[in-house]
């Protein structure tokens, strides 16, 4: 699910595929070291809005580039 991340939300607002790629622990400022989401995000995610997928995509998205 990779590319997940670079994609624009659709018109129709359909939910987007979860960043979860299952290389799942948290790093010592509580990321998940595979998809860059914190637990809360992690947990939150089945019950947010497809408005609300799509924002959480873009900022990991920005997250990863500060990674970099």
């Amino acid at each position: 699910m990779g590319n997940t991340l670079n994609q624009r939300p659709p018109d129709n607002e359909e939910r987007p595929a979860s960043p979860c790629i299952n290389v799942c622990a948290l790093d010592a400022q509580g990321f998940c070291i595979g998809c860059l989401r914190t637990g809360i995000e992690i947990g939150l995610w089945p019950t947010m809005s497809a408005a609300e997928q799509w924002q959480l995509l873009a900022e990991l998205a920005r997250r990863r580039q500060l990674k970099r």
